[in-house]
């Protein structure tokens, strides 16, 4: 029986691979920083996990597969390479799986998971019991037909790795600016993604009836609809499906009520998505005072684009900025702070991180949607509020 050993198992992308090739009858371990409910999940599933890194967590794998945060001073990494076992990065492993597969790849700088995840429910619904592997929980499902919809990230050029049968890109803008020099060279990378597809799909808005608001759901259902009509499905199927689908973790997700106040949480982290969201919550609750709170994940992509963030907060009726989630390994020197840019949105109010949540218990009321906006660990607050 082959064995792969996972180095950063717990990650949502990683774990879903491992449950994918625990279910195709491989022997798989794993390691990660902290035990989690995804951790519990995969040692169910069957999976031997270890908590912390140590060398001695390796045994003797066939593979080794390893997350994108995973550095290369990890002992178990360090043990694998000295022993001459294969290391293949996530981006590596599953480009290596989607050759198995006639592969649906998404790819663009927003809407990636959660436009993977109507292709997948049309998919399912439609009988064609697709296997996926996406950036968010539940983050992988196995299926038994030739179907795989994958979320292609362009950070580190890791969907290069891919070669799909079916390509759709959701939006180019300016992200991960540690990594890319500049929009030009982001254009460039999706240029050489697309070339390597076998078909990238073109498309265009639809006016699409969802149970999600905002005009950015509807982009990302327009554009999941392409790829079903390309596949040869009924619109009735597809619009079916897409009215059912309810969102997925973490993208317009609804927790449940604090003082009456109705709690919503997002991965919202790009000055676009930042005012998509808003606009969104607006349409979807016309006759609510929308709150935004907001912790900026990473601050050399706060300073790279504290302009366009100063200005995504307009349609928000009350404004609360956090501190700065730092990203470690990926952070220079401190330029702009979460009190940067509370200065910067007039009427905005700064509170710290350790704050954050008496303050929005002692703020939150009935007549409010407050949107818990951020892809670092803002999503912890709400969770202990709301227990």
């Amino acid at each position: 029986m082959t064995k792969i050993h996972f180095i950063g198992i717990g990650g949502i992308g990683v774990s879903g691979l491992a449950s994918i090739f625990l279910s195709k009858g491989f022997e798989v371990s794993g390691s990660d920083l902290s035990q989690s409910a995804v951790t519990d999940d995969l040692e169910k599933k069957g999976a031997k996990v270890f908590i912390g890194h140590n060398e001695k967590n390796l045994g003797n794998p066939d593979k080794v597969v390893c997350s994108p945060a995973i550095p290369e001073t990890n002992p178990e990494l360090k043990k694998a390479r000295d022993l001459g076992i294969k290391c293949l990065s996530y981006p590596e492993a599953l480009g290596e799986l989607t050759k198995d597969y006639f592969t649906i790849a998404v790819a663009g700088t927003h809407g990636k998971s959660s436009t993977a995840s109507m292709i997948a429910q049309i998919l399912i619904k439609a009988g064609f019991d697709p296997t996926f592997v996406i950036g968010t929980k539940p983050g992988s499902r196995v299926g038994k037909s030739k179907y795989l919809v994958i979320e292609a990230d362009e950070y580190k050029r890791s969907f290069l790795n891919y070669h799909p049968d079916l390509a759709v890109v959701t939006n180019i803008e300016a992200d991960h600016l540690d990594y890319f020099k500049d929009l030009k060279e982001i254009e460039s990378v999706f240029k050489e993604f697309k070339n390597q597809s076998k078909k990238v799909l073109d498309w265009k808005e639809e006016d699409i009836k969802l149970q999600i608001p905002g005009d950015h759901n509807r982009k990302n259902a327009s554009a999941a609809l392409s790829v079903a009509r390309e596949l040869g499905i009924d619109d009735k199927i597809s619009l079916k499906a897409l009215f059912d689908y309810k969102g997925v973790w973490r993208r317009f997700e609804i927790k449940g009520e604090l003082n009456g106040a109705l709690m919503i949480d997002d991965y919202a982290h790009h000055p676009t998505e930042v005012k998509a969201t808003i606009e969104g919550a607006k349409e979807g609750y016309p006759d609510k005072e929308i709150v935004a709170v907001f912790q900026a994940h990473q601050y050399l992509r706060l300073a790279k684009l504290f302009d366009d963030f100063s200005s995504s907060f307009g349609s928000a009726d009350r404004v609360v900025i956090t501190d700065v989630f730092s990203v470690a390994g990926r952070e220079e020197e401190i330029q702009k702070t979460g009190k940067d840019l509370a200065e910067a949105i007039v009427g905005s109010e700064f509170v710290s991180f350790g704050n954050l949540g008496k303050f929005v218990k002692k703020m939150a009321k009935p007549d409010q949607v407050i949107l818990m906006l951020g892809a670092g660990d803002i999503y912890k607050v709400t969770e202990e509020l709301l227990k």
